[in-house]
């Protein structure tokens, strides 16, 4: 994995699927309020009138000069919950997105959500 710190400096860097295809572009990273970790990433997707933020795992994730790859085909992470390029993940769909990818969601011990944006 990577250190937080390093990856915040990539904003808009290309991230790339598994297959090769790009994505988009990286906006923000969200942190797992129970580790502290980089866990997901936002991808900005779309054309310039109609653009959504998705959601992709950052584990299994590599780096590259100019690019991350994550380990998830294009089609996939294009299919995952998005949200507006303004809007917030709101804590009842955070589920969705795990389940997305396979993934097993757990609340934080005090019900708080699981990710926060860094």
């Amino acid at each position: 994995m990577f250190e937080a710190q390093d990856i915040r400096q990539w904003r808009g860097y290309a991230v790339v699927g598994s297959d090769g295809g790009k994505i988009g572009d990286l906006e923000a990273i969200y942190v797992d309020t129970g580790t502290d970790q980089p866990s997901f990433a936002t991808v900005k997707t779309g054309m310039l009138t109609r653009q959504r933020l998705v959601f992709v795992p950052l584990h299994g994730a590599t780096v590259s000069p100019g690019h991350l790859t994550v380990p998830f085909d294009k089609k996939q992470v294009k299919d995952a919950p998005s949200i507006d390029v303004d809007g917030e993940l709101l804590a009842q769909d955070e589920a969705g997105v795990f389940e997305h990818y396979g993934l097993t969601y757990r609340a934080g011990a005090g019900g708080e959500r699981r990710l926060a944006r860094r």
